[in-house]
């Protein structure tokens, strides 16, 4: 098979078996692949999640972990959240502990406690927080944007639908981790929520500070596998801030390696202006663009008219003047069929799926929302796919299929 010429030669990466990949559909077996590792994890468990909620479905993750810890004490567990998001009720709702009173409670009950780190991206939530993403069980990455609650774990009836991948590879799941370890936990900024001795932010605001600079700068490191024609390519990628931020970079490449197609999934629409760039010179060369984004009332912010109304209610509002007034400016590519938009929308579930696919060639899994916040604000990473032998093709078209099972199509901005 002859393939086109690679924009990501150059980038490092590992090479991992296609067999070794796997995708998962739907929250509901997320949640039981991700206990059933760590029921049978035998050296180390790593979570990263933007926070693990003090409902069922966090204590049941939680329960799994500490009992996992008794059975096997020298079982490496460690938990990494937002350090703002952990120490706050949920929008809205009264002054608390959060969830870190959880966590607390948790470590004074069992004999061998599990650290739960609170990460502080920076000295206020507003501006920027960690939304880094990856559970590590021994050498198996499962990745996801999904953070650890009832909805994003479909716990009862609503569900809040994201993209779930599976991939066993010693050397990823151990960039990772070191990635972590020596990275976020070392750091004299980073505190154990559920120790004691937890210090009040405005005491750390340096440490803080020193954390994001040392964030900024900071890589994946691994060694350079050749890839055969029997593998894929995956490069782990992670990015803060506007500047020499490789994530961003890579994105905007990839958009601009685009030759035939892109798929994008992103539950807030509101690009940045380089992603905006990009997608608009992708549709001026012949490109054709498919963006699948939750209707309003899929959005994770928005508030039914019978409930009490909130200010941040208005966000699923605003994205969706955005997408009106992108679908208004690209209306004839839209009826030659250059631009296709999605719209997703399943009872009163929610959407919450990000990520690129490119010619069925490049894949991003990421947590990136691809917005302005993402862009410039928050600890973001992803896992750069290069499937330049079509091994994983088949996997990405049954996720498609299944994205787009519960979509209808925008033909004109006045819908």
């Amino acid at each position: 098979m002859i393939v086109s010429r690679n924009p990501f030669e150059q980038l490092p990466s590992l090479a991992v078996n296609p067999e070794d990949f796997d995708v998962l559909y739907s929250a509901e077996s997320f949640r039981t692949s991700l206990l059933d590792a760590i029921s049978k994890a035998t050296s180390r468990i790593y979570l990263v999640a933007l926070y693990l909620e003090d409902d069922e479905a966090g204590r049941e993750i939680l329960t799994a972990l500490y009992e996992a810890k008794q059975r096997n004490p020298g079982l490496d567990i460690n938990i990494c959240v937002d350090w703002h998001r952990a120490q706050r009720g949920l929008i809205g709702a009264e002054t608390s502990e959060g969830n870190s009173a959880l966590y607390k409670a948790y470590a004074n009950k069992y004999q061998h406690p599990i650290p739960v780190y609170g990460i502080p991206v920076r000295g206020r939530e507003v501006f920027g927080v960690l939304h880094l993403k990856g559970f590590i069980v021994d050498d198996t990455v499962i990745y996801s944007g999904a953070s650890l609650n009832n909805v994003y774990l479909h716990y009862h009836e609503r569900y809040r639908f994201d993209r779930y991948h599976v991939i066993r590879h010693e050397s990823l799941a151990n960039s990772m981790v070191q990635f972590i370890q020596e990275e976020m936990i070392a750091h004299p900024a980073v505190n154990d929520l559920a120790g004691k001795d937890k210090p009040e932010t405005k005491e750390i605001k340096s440490a803080i500070r020193q954390l994001r600079a040392s964030l900024a700068q900071a890589n994946y490191q691994f060694e350079d596998q050749p890839a055969t024609e029997e593998s894929v390519k995956i490069t782990p990628l992670v990015g803060l801030g506007k500047r020499r931020n490789l994530l961003n970079q890579q994105i905007v490449k990839l958009l601009a390696a685009a030759q035939n197609e892109i798929f994008i999934c992103t539950p807030y629409f509101n690009f940045p202006k380089a992603l905006h760039r990009e997608v608009k010179r992708a549709m001026k060369r012949g490109v054709k663009v498919t963006i699948v984004v939750g209707d309003k009332t899929a959005n994770d912010f928005y508030i039914a008219p019978e409930e009490d109304f909130k200010t941040i209610g208005g966000l699923p509002y605003l994205y969706e003047v955005n997408l009106r007034r992108f679908a208004k400016a690209n209306e004839a590519n839209i009826a030659a069929r250059k631009l296709s938009i999605h719209l997703w929308k399943h009872d009163n579930n929610s959407f919450h799926l990000k990520g690129i696919w490119v010619d069925k060639r490049y894949m991003l899994l990421t947590g990136n929302n691809l917005n302005p916040r993402a862009w410039s604000l928050d600890l973001e990473n992803g896992l750069l796919i290069q499937d330049n032998y079509a091994k994983l093709t088949d996997k990405f078209e049954d996720e498609v299929s299944r994205i787009l099972e519960h979509t209808h199509l925008i033909c004109t901005y006045k819908q």
